[in-house]
């Protein structure tokens, strides 16, 4: 719960502060904004598709090049995955708290511009480098929270069932006195 109650404070200050007062760099931005998104995911947040737009738009906003961009894509997706997998790893555990205090965060009275320019809650105006058409930047994906855990399930249950996984269990629980 302090982690995620971490991530959701980061994200409040990063979209809260000025630009010019930020010390953070666009991709710890996107691995925050990644590691919220994933909580949210994985807490079934009423608010995560709306989240997930917004993110995206900033994403695409904030980046000073292409490749910077693409780089910050990686970061958010990884970030993303890192925090929907902490939550099926600890049972989901808070999921209540979490998606309520995710549906509250700031991020939510920003104002997302058709062209792709955004209005953030403390009046701080981002423009893209490029026009670009903000309704194309997230599509809803129903059940995607489930295809995820099955996708987890899945890749975990054919690491299990490895052979050279199994041996080195058994080497590892051998050593330690198993």
């Amino acid at each position: 719960m302090k982690i995620s109650v971490l991530f959701f404070l980061l994200t409040f200050s990063i979209l809260s502060a000025p630009v010019s007062a930020q010390k953070i760099s666009y991709i710890e931005e996107m691995q925050s904004l990644g590691s919220v998104s994933g909580q949210g995911l994985a807490c079934q947040a009423s608010k995560y598709d709306t989240f997930e737009l917004l993110a995206r738009a900033i994403m695409i906003s904030k980046a000073a090049s292409d490749a910077e961009q693409a780089k910050g894509m990686e970061a958010y997706n990884e970030y993303k995955v890192n925090a929907f997998i902490s939550k099926i790893k600890d049972g989901f555990y808070d999921c209540r708290s979490i998606a309520n205090i995710f549906d509250k965060q700031e991020i939510f009275k920003a104002t997302l511009y058709g062209n792709g320019t955004i209005k953030m809650p403390d009046g701080t105006i981002i423009t893209p480098r490029h026009a670009y058409d903000a309704t194309q930047v997230y599509k809803k994906e129903p059940g995607i929270r489930d295809k995820y855990i099955k996708l987890y399930t899945e890749q975990t249950r054919k690491i299990h069932n490895d052979p050279a996984y199994q041996k080195a269990l058994r080497e590892r629980q051998m050593q330690d006195g198993f």
